[in-house]
């Protein structure tokens, strides 16, 4: 079973968008998905909810309760489980997932106040036991990227200084709004301008499967 985090300390960096797309891939791939909930809004409980009627449907788990009595409820033969952490969460409010965790995918938004507000949060991370150790992989995500704009290349430049590697730059699009409210994602599509954004996701899904 491969469990990923999608965790950060700032809000609205879209960590649902990501948590629920990773979900739907896995599903889609054929694996028996888990997508954890632990934030309060429960965005992605209600977007599994709308896709429960599909065959590449996702199990949505509360995670607003203690973390190990969640793991706990996570079903024999689950092959994949993709947790949304609670918005504001550091290090050590994530612990048990952490533990159990291959990898940690922390959205980014490409702005200096944004980038900042997470600096915080990384620094948390590089002091857990289950990072420090190489047993939990950390990757950044930077998200609603404009690619022309100099704010977009500029909060770039400042990603790769850390050390913790960039393994995708997703583009700014409305898109995502609509299928999270859809229950969908990307992936449950194959017209020639979806493909252009999946293409945007290989690189997080190549860095996932290492």
């Amino acid at each position: 079973m491969k469990t990923v985090l999608v965790a950060s300390s700032k809000g609205g960096v879209g960590k649902t968008t990501i948590a629920t797309h990773l979900a739907a891939q896995a599903a889609l791939g054929g694996e028996p998905t888990v997508l954890v909930d632990a934030d309060p809004q429960q965005s992605s409980t209600r977007w599994a909810e709308r896709r429960a009627g599909l065959e590449s449907a996702v199990l949505p788990i509360d995670g607003s309760v203690r973390h190990r009595k969640v793991l706990a409820a996570i079903p024999d033969g689950t092959r994949r489980v993709v947790v949304d952490a609670a918005a504001g969460a550091m290090a050590d409010d994530l612990d048990a997932y952490l533990e159990q965790a291959d990898a940690v995918v922390v959205p980014v938004l490409p702005s200096a106040l944004d980038i900042d507000a997470t600096v915080g949060f990384l620094n948390s991370l590089a002091k857990h036991p289950a990072v420090r150790r190489g047993q939990t992989r950390v990757g950044l995500v930077a998200n609603r990227m404009r690619p022309w704009t100099n704010a977009s290349q500029q909060a770039l430049a400042l990603l790769e200084q850390w050390p913790y590697p960039v393994v995708a730059q997703l583009r700014d699009s409305q898109a995502y709004v609509m299928l999270v409210g859809l229950g969908r994602s990307l992936f449950d599509y194959h017209s020639a301008q979806v493909r252009d954004h999946q293409a945007d996701w290989a690189p997080l899904l190549k860095w996932l499967k290492k």
